[in-house]
């Protein structure tokens, strides 16, 4: 108990001093407050955080780096911590990982610009971006016919024919890729030492795929779920981020469904309501509706002391992107055979374009880096417990 209380005293009061370049004041505060969990270790069997840490006696920029992003900010060791505020070690776990993982967002963007920017302005970059392309696109139809028209019988080709949809969304999902895939890569050479190529197998590619596709981690570290507004339990974000997921991925597989169609079975569109593309873009359209707007209810009402307030117009500004993306597409399936299909159709795909845009900088970047990190720890905890001390 001595031992404890020595290595407490040792770990509190300020965030330690990094050298110039070395940790940023939320990166050393992370460092401090691991340290107390290191000598305390009660929420050892939380989640992967934990056990991670346990492997490590000091946090380097890069071990920060690869925690933050393994939390996934389920609120369990903050309402379990006896050093949490207002005690004076001031242990908050999640929110100091909130205020790293931003910065993440940001440190690993390509390009960097666009990674700062989107950083400190993601709600105005995000409605901002997606009503100028949607003004755009009605300018477009209004210059070469009209936004109220004859029915078109949900031919979206009579109003921007196929190859230009093919180039601009060709660009755009492009260049998503792109960014994510430059931004993942520099996240795993940063974090990941170059023997944790040499062990992953099939067995721990697969844990992480299954952890990160079920969101294992939001479910508390004992299958009760988050903490949102209070002590209490709950699973509503685990189902929220599913809907949310998934329906994002229907979506996508109803766009590719009806490329093979177009292109494999010279079938182009438009399609019956009970063709597969249709369906398949109905349902995720719906989840992708339901999910959003949850997250939106469950951010809006998070505990005070849950993640960072300076993120929040980040992470609102893409939950709205995938509101405005579903609802409109949802609006435009519906209304295709009326008189307003032109006019839907621009404010949609403004949406849509504008959603791609910034996926490489907010949550859905979050998303990729921390199923890198569930990589990492899923080779990592395979590998002999060797502790880490510093840059060793």
């Amino acid at each position: 108990m001595q031992q404890l209380e020595a290595l407490l005293d040792d770990a509190r009061g300020t965030a330690r001093i990094a050298p110039p370049g070395a940790a940023t004041a939320a990166e050393s505060e992370v460092d401090r407050q691991l340290t107390i969990c290191n000598a305390c270790r009660y929420c050892e069997g939380f989640c992967a955080v934990f056990p991670a840490m346990a492997r490590r006696l000091e946090f380097n920029k890069a071990d920060v780096h690869y925690l933050a992003n393994l939390c996934h900010n389920c609120g369990a060791c903050l309402h379990a911590c006896q050093y949490a505020p207002p005690h004076e070690f001031g242990v908050n776990i999640p929110q100091a990982m909130a205020k790293v993982r931003v910065q993440t967002y940001a440190e690993y963007a390509w390009p960097a610009a666009l990674g700062a920017l989107y950083k400190h302005n993601g709600l105005t970059v995000a409605l901002a971006l997606s009503g100028g392309l949607a003004l755009f696109l009605v300018l477009a139809v209004m210059m070469s016919g009209s936004l109220w028209h004859a029915p078109l019988a949900g031919n979206f080709y009579a109003v921007f024919p196929h190859n230009t949809l093919v180039l601009m969304f060709g660009a755009t999902f492009g260049f998503s890729v792109l960014a994510l895939a430059i931004g993942v890569r520099k996240f795993w050479r940063n974090v990941t030492e170059p023997q944790f190529l040499g062990n992953a197998n099939r067995e721990s590619v697969g844990e992480a795929a299954h952890d990160a596709l079920r969101l294992k981690y939001l479910d508390g570290g004992h299958g009760e779920g988050c903490n949102e507004e209070s002590d209490r339990f709950t699973l509503m974000r685990r189902r929220f981020h599913h809907l949310t997921f998934y329906g994002f991925m229907l979506c996508f597989a109803s766009t590719s469904v009806a490329t093979l169609y177009h292109y494999l079975l010279a079938w182009p569109a438009p399609y019956p309501l009970l063709s597969l593309p249709v369906v398949l873009g109905t349902v995720g359209g719906i989840g992708l509706l339901i999910g959003p707007a949850g997250l939106l209810w469950l951010n809006l009402h998070r505990h005070p002391l849950h993640g960072d307030a300076e993120q929040r117009p980040m992470d609102r500004g893409f939950i709205l992107l995938l509101l405005l993306v579903s609802a409109t597409g949802l609006a435009l399936l519906a209304l295709r055979d009326t008189s307003a299909m032109a006019l839907l159709l621009a404010v949609h795909l403004g949406t849509v374009m504008a959603l791609f845009l910034t996926l490489p900088y907010g949550k859905f970047a979050h998303g990729i880096y921390r199923s890198a990190a569930l990589l990492k720890w899923a080779i990592e905890k395979r590998m002999p417990s060797k502790l880490k001390l510093g840059d060793d």
